[in-house]
Parts: C-alpha cells; sequence; structure tokens
C-alpha cells in the first residue's frame, strides 16, 4: 500500500509518501510545498492544489493520510491552515483517493506508543522506521511522514483485526 502523509499548511504544507510491505515501510519521497508570505491568500492554496496534484500524479498513491487540525489560539492562523487543509483534502479526493484523518495525539501514540510524546521523539521515530540517514526537514516533512506511518499501522492493525473476526 503506497501512502502520502500530509502535514498541512499554508505556507509550509509537508508531505511524505511511504510504500508499506506486510509490516515494514519504505520512503518513496517527501519534502514541503512552500508559499511565499506576499503571494495573495488565494494564490497561494491554488499553489498547494496544483502541486499536491502533481506529488500525486508522480507517486501514484492509494491512500492519504491528514493531521488534523489541533486547537490554535489564533483564530486567523487557525482558518488559513483549515482552508489549506480543504485544499488538500480536495487535491486527494479529485485524485479518486481513500483519505483518512488523525489527530496529533493520534500520530504520537502510533509512532511512540505514547500520545503526549516530544516532537524530536516522533522524529526519531520516524528517521528510525523509515531507516533514513537523518531527521527529514523542515518539520513539517517528518510530521507528515508520520501521519503516513500512522496510517500504516492502523491499516495493517484493522486488517489483522478483519482476519481474526473472519476465523471466529
Amino acid at each position: 500500500m503506497r501512502i502520502l502523509g500530509i502535514d498541512p499548511g499554508y505556507a509550509i504544507l509537508g508531505y511524505g509518501i511511504v510504500e508499506m510491505k506486510g509490516n515494514h515501510f519504505q520512503v518513496c519521497g517527501y519534502g514541503a510545498v512552500t508559499t511565499e508570505a506576499s503571494m495573495d491568500m488565494t494564490d497561494r492554496l491554488k499553489c498547494l492544489y496544483s502541486s499536491l496534484t502533481e506529488i500525486i500524479a508522480e507517486y501514484e498513491p492509494e491512500v492519504a493520510s491528514i493531521e488534523e487540525l489541533f486547537f490554535n489560539t489564533n483564530t486567523k492562523t487557525a482558518i488559513m491552515v483549515g482552508q489549506a487543509r480543504g485544499v488538500a483534502i480536495l487535491a486527494c479526493a479529485n485524485s479518486g483517493m481513500e483519505i483518512a484523518e488523525y489527530t496529533p495525539l493520534q500520530i504520537k501514540q502510533a509512532l511512540v506508543g505514547n500520545g503526549r510524546a516530544e516532537k524530536k521523539q516522533v522524529q526519531y521515530m520516524v528517521k528510525t522506521i523509515l531507516n533514513l540517514k537523518d531527521v527529514p526537514k523542515p518539520d513539517d516533512t517528518a510530521d507528515a511522514l508520520a501521519a503516513a506511518i500512522c496510517h500504516g499501522h492502523s491499516a495493517h492493525a484493522n486488517e489483522r483485526l478483519s482476519r481474526v473476526l473472519k476465523v471466529k
């Protein structure tokens, strides 16, 4: 299963693509889509959409794993990130992909075993699980890969559970 992980943002949108075979992960690609602060918000969203569409066409993932928004005290920022997240979901949906959404707590739990883990712990686990030399930069990229790994673990667990239930 090929999974596209997305850490939504309007200035930096992290993405990571992993291939899951059995219970092993292999990284296919990762990076960040960036937009300039001087750009009009409409143009930023168009840039995010077209860039994500190109990434999806290049890597052909089957499913997208998108981080849900956490509470943000700055309402304007939360709304702008929400718009970027909506554009990411639309790009994936228009490409015919299944979409899974996970909270930061769920992602941390899946990678570290602790929903309150520190960012450095999650980054270390991304590096370790994917057998990378260094932690992917920027942080948004590591977060996107973490979202992809989280979905892989979740899908694998659900698959095992359905097999057990079929046996009974």
